[in-house]
């Protein structure tokens, strides 16, 4: 276990009011009445511990095709050893069945057949919105109320004025910006376009990504009554197309889906509350491409660990808590998703809090608590979702440990949790995104080097895996889970989260609306 000081085990109660809840505090929000010693459980979570988990889910790849992902007999065999290792721990264990469609747009092709022949790439340039239609057209191409000059503020295609001289069978070349997708797409339809390309808007977001290919989404398939192929590229391809004169286009979307039947794997305690149900999880899958060690056997080793640690120990939590490892989560949070739609309204009262754990021994990592509060990136999470960041903050802040918010971007399985309304919270070491100088600083690591270099790739094995990250946060993770295990305070929401789209598993986060 990693030094640290013992103060932070012990938080002492006094009373705060929080969205209208009561709840205890030191100097920052935590949840205790009386004081809960978390310091046994903590120490019992080590290194050593989570290292056996993520071995065992190591040699399950290795002896399942290098994969664990959701419909493989690498996913099964890794929650059949959860389960069997669980069960034996004395916990209450059930799969939840669930199927979904695997979609993916796998050969289509977008090109440009005049005045000259260009090939765009698939994924690279191009993408196709998530409900497109399929289909193959060529036509010209007519640019709709575009703007490439100054803060490229767009409304384009949001107004069926837009369109007032458009021709009828060209595909609408349109810039994202003001209204939703499926606004701009419809009223191309309704113009009389038979395909549409919408380019990056080329203005700084610093929220989001204005000027690569991006993984859009027209909200539902009911967004036309004549669905159309509609593909997204970037504000560079955009801006080329529009001052090509005597432009024709090619867009062909192939759209492919493969029902993937799997399971969620629920492990609840014997004892506790079950009107305060606390929600510990993490994704139990993999990418096809790897045995997914980081991403997450990170996470499903603390959520196994702690569990066990706390049956060892004999603690008899006041709520009860829920161990969920989901399955799907890689393809579209689809585990998570389900366990959510499947909950009544009581239900929904009846759970007091999620806690997320995905990504937590990231090899050039950093120490990340989602921005509950929404003080970091001005999106909160429902009420209560602060306290929860509350109680990591002062947790970390005892240990001398620095920290930073990181966003409620709808990457994880929190994601349909607040979307309910359940108050949520966790924690993350860093994916695909490149470390800064300050960071380095701030965690340790190089500069310039994402904070996961395998991420989503075959590599995230065995070795990709920082073990002392990966203590300090799984002990983090503990501490939180029995702090709220014990809580005799309520923590439940009332304020559903913002909606943010849909995932896109081929840009690793949501498809936005707009």
């Amino acid at each position: 276990m990693t030094q640290r000081n013992r103060r932070s085990a012990t938080i002492a109660a006094s009373a705060l009011i929080v969205g209208g809840l009561t709840v205890a505090t030191v100097s920052a929000p935590a949840l205790a009445a009386p004081p809960t010693d978390t310091t046994a459980l903590t120490d019992a979570v080590t290194a050593t511990g989570l290292e056996t988990h993520l071995q065992a889910l190591q040699d399950i790849a290795d002896a399942n095709g290098g994969t664990r992902a959701a419909g493989t007999s690498g996913y099964l065999a890794s929650l059949e050893y959860v389960e069997s290792t669980l069960q034996a721990a004395g916990y209450l264990t059930q799969r939840q069945a669930f199927s979904y469609d695997l979609v993916d747009y796998e050969g289509s092709t977008l090109a440009q057949t005049a005045p000259g022949t260009v090939s765009y790439d698939f994924l690279d340039e191009f993408y196709p919105m998530e409900f497109s239609g399929d289909g193959v057209v060529e036509a010209p191409v007519q640019a709709v109320d575009v703007n490439l000059a100054g803060d490229r503020a767009s409304t384009s295609g949001c107004e069926t004025t837009d369109f007032a001289n458009f021709v009828e069978g060209s595909i609408a070349l349109l810039q994202r910006g003001s209204c939703d997708f499926s606004v701009k797409a419809a009223n191309a339809v309704a113009e009389g376009a038979v395909g549409v390309i919408i380019f990056n808007q080329g203005n700084v977001d610093p929220s989001d990504d204005r000027f690569g290919v991006f993984g859009g989404t027209l909200g539902s398939a009911d967004w036309t009554a004549d669905p159309v192929p509609v593909v997204s590229t970037s504000f560079e391809v955009g801006q080329q197309l529009v001052g090509t004169a005597g432009l024709v286009m090619e867009i062909a979307v192939v759209t492919n889906a493969t029902t993937i039947d799997t399971w969620n794997l629920l492990a609840d305690t014997p004892a506790g509350r079950t009107d305060r149900t606390v929600v510990v999880g993490a994704h139990l899958d993999s990418v096809p491409e790897g045995p997914g060690i980081n991403d997450n056997g990170s996470g499903t080793a603390t959520l196994l660990e702690t569990a066990l640690q706390m049956a060892a120990l004999g603690i008899e939590p006041e709520n009860r808590v829920r161990f969920a490892f989901w399955g799907g989560e890689e393809d579209g949070l689809n585990g998570s998703n389900y366990y959510v739609s499947q909950l009544s309204k009581t239900d929904i009262k009846n759970h007091a809090v999620n806690l997320n754990f995905d990504m937590l021994g990231s090899p050039n990592g950093g120490r990340f608590i989602y921005d509950g509060d929404g003080n970091g990136f001005g999106t909160t999470g429902p009420n209560g979702s602060d306290v929860v960041e509350g109680v990591f903050e002062e947790w970390f802040a005892a240990e001398d440990l620095a920290t930073e918010p990181t966003a409620f971007d709808g990457r994880s399985d929190y994601f349909a949790f607040i979307g309910a309304g359940i108050p949520a919270g966790g924690l993350f070491s860093g994916a695909e995104d490149i470390k800064t100088a300050d960071q380095a600083v701030k965690f340790g690591g190089t500069a310039g080097v994402a904070f996961d270099p395998c991420y989503h790739q075959a590599c995230d094995d065995i070795d990709n895996i920082d073990p002392v990250l990966l203590e300090q946060l799984a002990d983090a993770a503990a501490h939180a889970t029995l702090i709220f295990a014990q809580t005799q305070s309520a923590v439940n929401g009332t304020a559903k989260g913002k909606a943010l789209g849909h995932w896109s598993p081929a840009f690793k986060g949501n498809s936005p609306l707009r």
